[in-house]
């Protein structure tokens, strides 16, 4: 019962880590994104000029990871709700689940540091921050939604 409360709850959090880790690597760097994106791009519109290639990768890059932290923290807000035993206010289940986040955030551009293609840049690491809050005030919504709801019922 505890391997699959585990297993339902918990790896899905840890297997999207995992997927960030690989994504810091060399395979998701801005050169071996822009092969596909920029031939893409060109096709729809073969005048766009060297600019515009650049500042649409930089933001389909930071949207990147807006989208991936705000995945990881519905993922651990599941895992905390669903995943233990713990039954504490939704105020304490955001506040680790916010610092939790942002403390992967940080070490995963430590982590990328260390790759001669990657730079780390605090400023992703407030961008990720974003996208877990803004994860987290969906899964807030959808908390405070349920609750209304079975109240009413």
């Amino acid at each position: 019962m505890i391997v699959r409360r585990f297993v339902k709850y918990w790896m899905p959090a840890i297997l999207w880590m995992a997927l960030i880790f690989v994504g810091s690597t060399d395979i998701l760097s801005a050169e071996h994104t822009s092969r596909f994106l920029v031939p893409f791009l060109r096709w729809i519109n073969p005048q766009i000029s060297c600019a515009t290639l650049n500042l649409i990768q930089i933001i389909i890059r930071k949207l990147g990871h807006l989208t991936e932290y705000a995945i990881l923290a519905a993922l651990l807000w599941r895992a905390l709700i669903g995943g233990t035993r713990l039954r504490s206010k939704m105020s304490m289940l955001f506040a680790a689940v916010a610092m939790a986040c942002a403390v992967f955030a940080a070490s995963d551009e430590f982590h990328q540091s260390f790759i001669p293609s990657r730079t780390p840049s605090i400023h992703d690491v407030m961008i990720d921050i974003c996208g877990a809050l803004i994860g987290l005030a969906i899964c807030v919504a959808v908390a405070t939604r349920t609750v209304v709801k079975d109240t009413r019922a």
